[in-house]
């Protein structure tokens, strides 16, 4: 076995040694997370580098950390950024290692995997590196500058100044996971493993991997005093074996290296496991460098077993099974998390889309973090990975609300010509183990017209521009020309690193870009918005791989895509409510998705169900008839109302009132009931919609439809709020129940898609009650609901809702999902919207021993950390849960958004409480209480 270094290290870090056995995200060496024990300042003072600056006053903070999301949203700042202000910030960790852990030239790197943006990274004042990309994942060799025996301090200062370089919200700080690397002196490079299916089918499948090992020569000179690596690299070798999912090693193979840095091989596995979206089967590639028979360092990649291939007339075809793709775009935050997003958080999402027929993720409009690639992979969702937004030139930034105003130019350009080439590659060389990945785009909508780029077509005008042109052709622009010549030289890049996927662009001006050589240096074509040329420029570039990527939720557009079989699928905008791009103030953000902020299921998101999904749909909404009297008539006349694809599920209006009702089915008819009797007739079908609806008048009680696929839906008259309840939600047992295509209701609102049972042939058991926290950084999902005395949800309450957290827990934050709440965010206080809250809970690490290395201990002096943080006077009674001194508990003290005593206390593992007990409280409503544990 590979030997384990860096204890003595872990002692002062604070990292697991579980942490230590998982796959490094760096492709070598042992990772430990370095989340814990930081200290921040929204501030800038350059003096922060030095071993001796006094950071006593400085903020406690666990990372991933958003500075951005924790601020007051204001309408002097972008709408682009969501009201909220940039700026820049100061980060700062204390270290110690041990001579021993330097010895025989082993190595120790910190890995970022995302920092928004501009960072500059310091060791003990020396400059270790400046990446200005906010997306893109870096590391940095910290051992010339670690000093033994002393305090080491790393220091990284974002510069997020420039608050509206982008065109939606970003985030600002260390926003994603940080690793301390350990490594021996000869190990494998940073993403240095790769795969490359040569040949599959039903019988064998013959797969090709590669390794890179870091070249000794191009390594940093060691410092004094430091014990040279006593290796000899005369006899190095690659031990290379592949294990499926089970663990068993099912092809192995033993091979030197073909140069000093580079080994290859190709394995046979036989009756491979195909990955396919419905069973999204993982292999394990697992890759050991011999340094003289012995182990010194290895890599760990997953490896999923697929085909892909694209047509001109027939589309895309996964494992030789021609395929539509129903895909969402989706950007970086959640909500009140901001970018600093839980894989937990995201699973729940993925799921929720997945629950929709969405089999299909863009990852817009960058490279995003890791552990979202390694959910699709599990899940059995698709993936398109982006490198940018934006190219040699600024893109429009609208400051005052979207569309609105006069624009901003920040952007990200000024570094584009220095750093695109290796942004590029790194995203490409990160990612390109994850088997979902199926196309690299090389960029979004960089060839909208006049933004910046013009041509002569422009002044041709007509319907084939779909965007804004801002005006005819501008010769004082920059030449739409350049387009074509970046295109190719982001495309070569791409491909030579990785020629087994497609490399593609999503193209704004389809128009003025058939003018350039940007179609023909890609792939496969994407065209925003652009449906009404799929017909046309198939026949004019018949060659041409076509697809929607990104498009309008409508039916239209999906009907372009369902009835076109050389166009292989869409990617709607978007799949998820995001922070930026808001409209005019109040509005925190875009709601455009098909699930809200809080990854609740909206309305929409269940009529693109009745659209995509293969599962039994029905949902029924309401929408009030504005014809203005009984029977829908106003002044004598019929009045058509509009049939929507956006009605809430409500059923509280006047009595007698003209309401119609919608029902989102793929079933070719529905019956309607109100109180158990048939009512409103034979459905009628909406054409532009394909949505069936009736027009009826309310009466209070229950409306249920029915519909002629066996899949019901159900919504009551509400009471006045009475009471809050709280649920835990469940989460899958395991990837397998997932892939079957099991609904389970838990993530539905009403239950109005059917949910498969034991009788129809299919495990109804598909999850867990997640009410214990049995893993680190593990996010439990708590919904607050306001109901009234009969237990029914009340989708129109409001009301103030308080979080208490009793025991080693805490809340990351609440959220409502309403996008126009621009309310300071907390993470004990807010307010419901259509009826529900939802708390983001996770275990609190401050609770665990050997957090932090003494440096980082309390002391008097530091004012920032209070005293007498728990005591009696400070619990919370049932008798009186809405005293303000019984509004925190200690576990509820350390947020990223508040200062804290991190570090203040140590406990032993048997002093830690194994109950977690959490309160819900509003003024005049019967409170709710929960419970979870913890796993010792």
């Amino acid at each position: 076995m590979k030997p384990r270094f860096l204890l003595s290290l872990l002692l002062c870090v604070g990292c697991s040694l579980v942490a230590a056995q998982s796959p490094s995200p760096a492709g070598f060496g042992n990772a430990h997370l370095l989340n814990d024990g930081w200290l921040f300042l929204l501030a800038d003072d350059s003096t922060a580098v030095s071993t001796t600056f006094n950071d006593s006053r400085w903020q406690h903070i666990l990372l991933p950390h958003d500075w951005g999301v924790t601020q007051p949203m204001s309408p002097d700042c972008g709408s682009c950024q969501g009201y909220l202000p940039g700026g820049i910030g100061w980060y700062r960790r204390h270290l110690r290692v041990s001579s021993s852990d330097l010895a025989d030239g082993r190595r120790i790197y910190v890995y970022f995997e995302g920092v928004y943006n501009r960072s500059s990274v310091y060791l003990n004042g020396n400059l270790l590196g400046y990446r200005p990309s906010g997306f893109a994942s870096f590391l940095y060799d910290l051992t010339p500058y670690l000093r033994a025996g002393e305090d080491n301090v790393l220091a990284v200062r974002v510069d997020h100044s420039r608050q509206n370089d982008s065109r939606w919200y970003t985030g600002s700080g260390i926003y994603r996971p940080v690793w301390l690397i350990e490594a021996p002196a000869t190990h494998f490079a940073l993403w240095g493993t790769s795969w490359k299916i040569k040949s599959l089918n039903n019988k064998k499948a013959v797969v090709e991997i590669k390794v890179e090992v870091a070249d000794p020569a191009l390594r940093l000179p060691q410092k004094e005093g430091v014990v040279a690596s006593k290796e000899k690299t005369s006899s190095k070798s690659i031990q290379i074996e592949i294990l499926n999912a089970s663990g068993k090693v099912v092809a192995t193979k033993r091979s030197s290296l073909t140069s000093l840095t580079e080994g290859s091989g190709s394995l046979t596995i036989s009756q491979p496991h195909l990955w396919t979206l419905a069973d999204p089967y993982l292999y394990k590639v697992r890759a050991c460098l011999m340094v003289n028979g012995q182990e010194t360092d290895r890599s760990e990649v997953p490896l999923g077993l697929r085909t892909l291939e694209f047509s001109p007339d027939r589309g895309f075809a996964l494992n030789g099974e021609w395929t539509k793709v129903k895909g969402v775009c989706l950007h970086d935050d959640a909500g009140t998390l901001g970018t600093a997003v839980p894989a937990d958080v995201w699973k729940r999402r993925l799921l929720n889309l997945k629950s929709l027929g969405t089999n299909a993720i863009r990852m817009s409009h960058n490279p995003h973090a890791s552990a979202l690639y390694a959910l699709c992979d599990s899940l059995g969702l698709l993936v398109m990975d982006e490198a940018s937004d934006e190219w040699e030139f600024p893109k429009r930034k609208w400051l005052k609300g979207w569309n609105q105003g006069t624009p901003g130019f920040e952007g990200t350009y000024d570094y584009f010509e220095e750093w695109i080439d290796r942004d590029v590659a790194d995203m490409v060389r990160r990612d390109r183990c994850h088997p979902s990945i199926f196309l690299w785009s090389i960029g979004n909508e960089v060839d909208y017209p006049n933004d910046p780029y013009s041509h002569p077509v422009l002044d041709r005008g007509g319907d084939d521009f779909t965007q804004p042109m801002y005006g005819g052709y501008k010769p004082e622009q920059p030449n739409a020309e350049r387009i074509g010549i970046i295109a190719q030289r982001l495309s070569k890049i791409v491909r030579e690193i990785d020629d087994s996927r497609a490399v593609t662009g999503a193209l704004a001006g389809v128009v003025m870009s058939n003018e350039t050589a940007y179609p023909e240096a890609v792939d496969v074509v994407g065209y925003n918005y652009t449906e009404s040329r799929y017909k046309e420029d198939h026949q004019r570039y018949p060659r041409r791989v076509i697809y929607g990527s990104e498009n309008r939720h409508d039916l239209a557009a999906w009907k372009a895509v369902r009835d076109n079989e050389h166009i292989f699928g869409q990617f709607l905008w978007t799949g998820i409510d995001y922070l930026g791009e808001s409209g005019a103030w109040p509005a925190r953000g875009s709601e455009a998705g098909l699930l809200d902020l809080a990854g609740n299921i909206k309305p929409n998101g269940y009529y693109r169900a009745a659209l995509w999904s293969e599962q039994p749909v029905c949902y029924i909404g309401t929408t009030p008839n504005n014809f203005g009297g009984r029977g829908g008539r106003r002044g004598g006349r019929q009045q058509r109302q509009w049939v929507s694809p956006y009605a809430p599920s409500l059923w509280n209006y006047d009595e007698g009132q003209s309401v119609r009702v919608v029902c989102y089915t793929n079933a070719a008819s529905a019956k309607l009931f109100l109180n158990d009797q048939p009512v409103g007739g034979e459905a009628k079908r909406d054409e532009a919609t394909d949505i069936l609806y009736w027009d009826i008048e309310y009466q209070p009680g229950t409306l249920r439809c029915e519909a002629a696929n066996g899949a019901t839906s159900s919504i009551n008259t509400c009471g006045r709020p009475y009471a809050l309840r709280a649920t835990i939600e469940k989460a899958a047992i395991d990837n397998a129940a997932i892939n079957k295509d099991i609904i389970d209701n838990t993530t539905m609102d009403n239950g109005v898609i059917d949910k498969p049972t034991a009788d129809k042939g299919v495990i109804d058991n598909a999850t867990v009650d997640k009410s214990i926290l049995s893993r680190p950084n593990e996010v439990v999902h708590v919904t607050i609901e306001v109901i009234d005395e009969a237990g029914n949800l009340v989708p129109l309450a409001d009301n103030l809702i308080t979080c208490i957290v009793q025991g080693p827990a805490r809340i990351l934050g609440l959220e409502n999902g309403n996008a126009r709440d621009t309310s300071l965010r907390s993470t004990r206080q807010l307010r419901a919207h259509n009826g529900r809250l939802l708390a983001y809970v996770t275990s609190n690490p401050q609770s665990s021993p050997n957090q932090f290395s003494p440096s980082n201990q309390f002391s008097p002096s530091n004012p920032q950390s209070p005293s007498n943080q728990f005591s009696p006077s400070n619990q919370f009674s049932p008798s009186n849960p809405q005293s303000p001194s019984n509004q925190l508990s200690p576990s509820n003290q350390v947020s990223s958004s508040s200062p804290s005593s991190v570090g203040a206390e140590r406990f032993s593992r048997e002093d830690i409480p194994s109950t977690i007990r959490l309160l819900f409280t509003s003024p005049l409503l019967q409170p709710a209480e929960i419970q979870l544990s913890t796993a010792k």
